[in-house]
């Protein structure tokens, strides 16, 4: 597995890392603690050491089993966890943002227990707290990291000036954004740039469109109850069939390397630039070995020039998150 080192702190990772939300929250997938536990060790035999948790995921048990898979070979993994929303320990309820200083320590303190650690290797804020200057939430995680608590700060979905305000306090070794040849918002939104001039990594999370640039979705997919994609406008049967010219062009490439649609998916984000990290999320053997493949793809120049102009010609249907989740991302 080829590695890369993601902020100026010397984080290294695996190329591609491994997001463990769908083990058991937002997707309707039907996998067990023994077989998400199962998997992520399969992961870490194959060369994976990027794992990526939160505490909403579950919420609180998602860390739990990351925790008890990693637990035989902490010491060779780089678990990133998350902070930043009000979660009601009765009711699992999830009600806005919370990044206020003692909550981020307390939220600090459980994941810690949950995941059966002495240090947090990356700790993002989920999404930016509009109430909490960036510079306090900054200022926190700085001084978790000086009492051997955190290793590296990252944030998600923050915009490019939020960036540079909680970098200038505490250095920001990775963004975790949505980016995948469906969702280039990075690109154009100053987030890419700001990374690039302050040796910020870019996690790249839902880096197959939630499934959809597999090729394995289509209008007529049904998903399960619980399933988050049906509140998206994106998943709709209609954007998914006005969507469908993304899957041809994977297709078309992919039959030129002899591969899948997801690893062309991957291998193009990877060429990207060399400090960004996919975290793809899978609950089957064969997706995981799929994506890990990705890796060895090398698209040409040709490649990514015909990628580049077909996508100039594709407009994608949807956005990528309901109105509501949108008002929480680039602040």
């Amino acid at each position: 597995m080829h590695r890369r080192v993601i902020g100026t702190g010397g984080l290294e990772v695996s190329a591609i890392g491994l997001g463990c939300m769908g083990f058991n929250f937002s997707y309707s997938y039907s996998v067990t603690r023994e077989e998400s536990i199962a998997l992520i060790r399969l992961a870490t035999d194959r060369g994976i050491t990027f794992f990526d948790t939160a505490e909403v995921y579950g919420p609180f048990t998602n860390e739990e089993i990351v925790g008890e898979a990693l637990k035989p070979i902490r010491d060779r993994v780089v678990i990133a966890t998350k902070f930043g929303f009000n979660i009601d320990p009765a009711t699992h309820k999830t009600s806005g943002t919370n990044s206020r200083p003692e909550h981020i320590r307390q939220v600090c303190e459980m994941s810690l227990k949950r995941l059966g650690i002495e240090m947090i290797d990356l700790l993002y804020q989920h999404r930016v707290d509009p109430n909490v200057p960036i510079e306090d939430v900054a200022g926190t995680v700085r001084d978790l990291i000086a009492e051997g608590k955190v290793k590296h700060f990252g944030l998600s979905e923050a915009g490019a000036g939020t960036i540079r305000r909680a970098h200038a306090v505490q250095p920001v070794a990775t963004i975790q954004n949505e980016y995948s040849l469906w969702t280039r918002d990075v690109e154009t939104n100053g987030t890419l740039a700001t990374c690039e001039e302050l040796g910020i990594g870019l996690v790249a999370y839902s880096p197959l469109g939630r499934g959809f640039l597999t090729g394995a979705i289509n209008k007529d997919t049904q998903f399960g109850e619980k399933d988050f994609r049906n509140s998206h406008p994106r998943f709709t049967s209609e954007a998914r069939q006005d969507n469908e010219p993304l899957i041809d062009l994977l297709k078309r490439i992919a039959q030129k390397h002899q591969a899948t649609p997801a690893q062309i998916a991957l291998a193009w984000l990877l060429a990207q630039k060399p400090w960004i990290v996919p975290i793809p999320g899978t609950t089957k053997q064969h997706r995981l070995e799929e994506n890990i493949g990705s890796t060895e793809i090398a698209l040409t120049t040709n490649d990514l020039s015909e990628i580049e102009q077909a996508l100039s010609s594709i407009d994608i249907n949807g956005g990528r998150y309901p109105e509501a989740m949108m008002g929480m991302v680039g602040l």
